[in-house]
């Protein structure tokens, strides 16, 4: 769409008009504003009324540790590398679903910390949480 002014005779104006797209942006912005929260894809339904009940509980985490002398314990009992496994494997069947976490004193050698973590596998467990702290 061009435009001439009176003085210029026969020469096109080439300049876009922004006001006008603005505009109609403003216009978008505010029905998009507006229809965003109607979106919702939730179904809306009158629930029963019952006793009130609870979710269960998710287990207790299970710790493995490995103190700055090289020491493992399992939930603070002191267990050797060689009985780890055996340990690991028995609370895996009580509960397969159970987390572990593994915390290692920062001064342990990374062998020792490689070697539990090696028997950890060996053992079957697959939810393994490694813990660190924040810098």
């Amino acid at each position: 769409m061009a435009f001439s002014s009176a003085n210029d005779g026969d020469q096109v104006m080439s300049e876009i008009n922004i006001t006008p797209l603005v505009d109609v942006m403003l216009v978008l912005l505010v029905a998009f504003i507006v229809t965003a929260p109607l979106l919702n894809n939730a179904v809306h339904v009158n629930l029963p009324k019952t006793v009130a009940t609870r979710p269960p509980e998710p287990a207790k985490p299970v710790t493995i540790s490995i103190d700055a002398s090289g020491k493992v314990y399992i939930d603070k009992q002191e267990q050797s590398i060689t009985s780890l496994e055996s340990e690991l494997k028995k609370r895996l069947a009580q509960n397969p679903d159970v987390v572990y976490h593994l915390s290692s004193d920062e001064s342990v050698k990374y062998a020792v910390v490689a070697k539990v973590m090696a028997v950890v596998e060996r053992a079957g467990v697959t939810k393994l949480a490694v813990l660190t702290e924040a810098e």
